[in-house]
């Protein structure tokens, strides 16, 4: 189980996190009750996740959310579900190249005086993303084990120093992070948003059921623990980061730190002052390493939506073509075209990267991942009432029905305050909004009209004996 919680954690990115995201919701959204929106989000995925688990154990491929959606809500409602599960990692990677392009200027700003704008650095790299991906190389593990152990270690570090010297000016202040009201003040649909993409990622547990000894219980355990371990963290260590400029100030530090275009600021003046200025230059390498694993790991991840999608006829069957080295390159083409789409406006509009298209990306990405759990939840409940393969209600009823009001809610705050964490006009998140919509309605007239696909796709089949038994209503 150790081992299957590592790689979901080191998916996580925790430096980015929390350096490159966190300065947004203190500043537009709750800022001193950020770190109960982590607990919220915590508790309302880990209620996800019973569904989710019990479905697991009779759905092959249970990383891919589709292969959920179909067996529960039929074939069509599963290809609407696949593109958007595309945009939302389309959407999240773009976010993270504008970060990304921001903080790599800033190092080869301060360390080879080269003076290059953001999107020059963001464009470079998702070429190089596309050569790797083309040669089918990717970071080694054991690199990246050792760059997520860093980062995680010196925000470990730094939180702990700050609980134990008893914070900064009005101290701990456990109330003024944690209390209902905290939670409720200013825009908390924004730190909700970034809460939950924070969470991304933890449902690649199920994926290692094959290989787990004893996958009826590691595989729960694993995922449980991984979305405590994630929620607590990031809830712990922005409690530190609100305790050190205090609950009164946090707000006006963070936004500060955005209109200048300078957000990581906020983390790395706090660390800084507690650790010295050998942490804070150790973390700005290890933020742009961070965030180059995190866009190459999309970039794999979404060329494995768009090879499977392909090998299975729902879209064109060129995108399952692989070349000399095993790597979907058609796929990985397509997605670069996509990845230079969504960087290239923002960039001809001179727009600030931080708070336009990381917020935009990361506002879309989670609406499309919050609109897939509730699709997942609600497929639970109607897959388990068609075949009667688990009867625990709490596992195939209650929980996933307290899931989908949780995420209700959740959706409800990051609509409301979708303008606040855009920082734009109510049209225009109007648009972001309905591209989601749109996205799935055209997903679902795709599937109608690709049904052919259906016997061939690897992604839609039960396990075992399930698929006989599956065929039979309750």
């Amino acid at each position: 189980m150790a081992g299957i919680l590592f790689f979901v954690l080191s998916a996580q990115a925790p430096l980015t996190g929390v350096a490159g995201t966190l300065p947004v919701p203190l500043g537009l959204g709750n800022a001193a009750g950020v770190p109960a929106a982590y607990l919220v989000v915590g508790a309302t995925i880990g209620l996800f996740s019973v569904g989710f688990i019990a479905m697991s154990r009779h759905v092959t491929d249970a990383g891919a959310f589709y292969a959920y959606v179909s067996h529960g809500l039929g074939r069509p409602l599963g290809v609407g579900a696949s593109q958007v599960a595309v945009l939302c990692y389309c959407a999240v990677q773009a976010g993270m190249y504008g970060l990304y392009g921001v903080v790599v200027e800033g190092l080869v700003q301060q360390y080879a005086s080269i003076d290059l704008p953001w999107w020059f650095w963001a464009l470079a790299t998702i070429l190089l993303v596309q050569l790797l991906g083309s040669l089918n190389i990717e970071f080694g593990a054991k690199l990246l084990a050792v760059l997520v152990v860093a980062e995680t270690s010196l925000l470990l570090v730094f939180a702990v120093h700050e609980l134990l010297s008893g914070g900064g000016p009005a101290g701990l202040a456990f109330r003024a992070s944690f209390s209902p009201s905290a939670f409720l003040s200013g825009a908390p649909g924004v730190a909700v948003t970034f809460a939950i993409a924070c969470v991304l990622g933890f449902e690649s547990t199920a994926i290692y059921a094959r290989e787990a000894r004893d996958p009826a219980r590691t595989i729960p355990r694993a995922t449980y623990l991984s979305v405590t371990v994630i929620s607590v963290f990031f809830a712990f260590v922005s409690w530190m980061f609100v305790s050190f400029y205090g609950p009164d100030k946090v707000q006006g530090v963070a936004l500060d730190a955005l209109r200048k275009g300078n957000a990581t600021a906020v983390v790395f003046g706090a660390v800084t002052d507690t650790l010295g200025s050998w942490a804070t230059d150790v973390m700005q390498v290890l933020l742009a390493t961070s965030l180059l694993a995190g866009v190459l790991a999309f970039h794999n991840g979404i060329n494995r939506y768009f090879h499977s999608l392909g090998t299975s006829g729902v879209l064109p069957r060129w995108l399952s073509r692989t070349n000399r080295q095993g790597a979907p390159y058609t796929a990985s083409s397509v997605q670069t075209v996509v990845a230079i789409a969504m960087v290239v406006p923002f960039a001809l509009a001179g727009a600030d990267p931080v708070l336009t298209l990381l917020t935009w990306g990361g506002g879309v990405g989670v609406l499309a991942l919050v609109l897939l759990y509730l699709l997942t939840s609600l497929s639970v409940i109607m897959f388990f009432r068609r075949t009667g393969l688990d009867r625990r209600r709490w596992n195939t009823l209650i929980a996933p029905l307290a899931s989908i009001v949780l995420l209700l809610g959740a959706a409800a705050l990051a609509l409301e305050n979708f303008t606040t964490l855009i920082s734009a006009s109510g049209t225009t998140a109007l648009v972001l909004e309905l591209t989601v919509v749109a996205v799935l309605a055209g997903g679902i007239v795709l599937g109608l009209l690709r049904r052919g696909g259906e016997e061939t796709d690897p992604g839609h089949q039960l396990q075992g004996s399930d698929a006989e038994d599956a065929r039979t209503p309750v």
